[in-house]
């Protein structure tokens, strides 16, 4: 964790020039409170061919069939559905609700003839074979983002935390900043890129980094800048809605939550259900601490920037810098020592269950380390493609002799 006390926040010219332009212009984002720390999960899934192994389009045959759940939507290519959980109280919630969908989408995949996967990319499918899914928003996007739109060929895992309004959402915002390396370790699972070993534990992040509205976000300070800061790139014609912008992590007005969007898809349901744990126990911490963030404010850009390359290099065996006089820290070990520090919350919600999975993830490694395993033994990434598949069968990781 990032101490910060030394020195004052840093804004990005970016953010005054905000600011200077649109001065007391009309808020153009109204924010709908989502409640007070309630859950929404975002799981995207792969389709995949049982016999070629590959992704394959078929993305509007698996809606015909699941007419009957409307949390099952179409993405930005035809080889991708997405399953959103309704908005719930807790990961208790959440469990009941995506297993409900998953189990029906085994159905519908066991009919069809088509595997799930839900890891962070595809090992070996290339982009270029990849069909988009027509609609005017996507041939937007296209237009305007040429080849760099055509690369996202990525899986990921969003969550939304209900916030009672835009100026709470902005503090519960600078606060997660700190943890967006902890969630992308934990989270990697896309080692592999169009067949080849990228050397990163999630190179997922690398096909957002290039677009102009993506990646870190811009720090603010309250929800008057942020939608001074939005205002202005609408004016611009940067972005047409908020929807385009793809940060690490932004504030969702239209659902009244903070949309946490940094994870890789993780390869089970567990795992998927322990990150999303701990994102709601620091949440519920940061609630009763909220000071907190006045002594260690966000981390200035370069800091943030460099702990998350590290997280994306190394993953969980990341250091992280922790002081701007060059300190570094194991990330597992800051991820154990916040696991301490946010017990109480942890078993107020009963999230032990939970927890116990976090642990194993730090101990024995995530998807990214197992699919690596795997193909060591094999050299076969059509061997890595079934055990991502048999993973997200089994909504458990499969260590096997795999350890972290």
């Amino acid at each position: 964790m990032v101490d910060m006390r030394r020195t004052a926040p840093l804004e990005s010219i970016l953010e005054r020039l905000a600011l200077e332009a649109t001065g007391d212009a009309n808020d153009a984002v109204t924010f709908r409170s989502g409640g007070q720390l309630t859950l929404g999960v975002e799981i995207e899934l792969q389709l995949i061919d049982r016999e070629t192994l590959n992704l394959v389009p078929r993305a509007e045959e698996v809606l015909a069939q699941s007419t009957a759940l409307t949390n099952i939507t179409k993405e930005f290519y035809l080889s991708t559905v997405e399953i959103n959980s309704r908005k719930c109280n807790d990961v208790h919630e959440v469990d009941r609700d995506l297993s409900v969908a998953l189990d029906r989408l085994d159905e519908i995949g066991d009919k069809l003839g088509l595997n799930f996967s839900t890891t962070g990319c595809h090992p070996f499918a290339r982009y270029a074979n990849c069909i988009i899914t027509p609609t005017p928003r996507y041939n937007e996007l296209i237009d305007r983002n040429q080849w760099l739109t055509r690369r996202m060929t990525v899986y990921g895992m969003h969550v939304h935390i209900g916030m009672g309004s835009g100026d709470e959402c902005i503090r519960f915002n600078n606060f997660f900043l700190h943890f967006l390396p902890h969630l992308l370790a934990l989270s990697a699972s896309s080692p592999f890129w169009q067949g080849e070993d990228t050397g990163l534990a999630s190179c997922r992040p690398t096909t957002y980094e290039a677009l102009p509205t993506a990646g870190q976000p811009y720090v603010v300070h309250s929800w008057r800048e942020f939608c001074q800061l939005c205002n202005t790139l609408i004016a611009c014609d940067a972005i047409q809605s908020l929807k385009d912008l793809w940060w690490d992590l932004r504030p969702s007005p239209a659902h009244g939550t903070l949309e946490i969007r940094i994870c890789d898809g993780l390869a089970s349901l567990a795992e998927t259900l322990a990150v999303v744990a701990f994102v709601h126990a620091l949440a519920h911490w940061f609630k009763d601490h909220a000071s907190w963030l006045d002594q260690v404010p966000p981390p200035p850009r370069w800091l943030a920037r460099e702990n998350k390359w590290r997280a994306m290099r190394f993953g969980l065996d990341a250091k992280l810098v922790t002081h701007l006089d060059g300190s570094v820290k194991p990330l597992r070990d800051d991820v154990l020592d916040w696991c301490d520090r946010i017990e109480g919350s942890i078993a107020a919600l009963g999230y032990e269950p939970y927890f116990a999975t976090l642990r194993q993830i730090l101990d024995r490694g995530n998807s990214s380390m197992r699919q690596r395993f795997v193909h060591a033994q094999t050299g076969s990434l059509h061997d890595v493609v079934r055990h991502n598949i048999a993973e997200y069968r089994a909504r458990t990781p499969l260590w096997g002799g795999n350890t972290g």
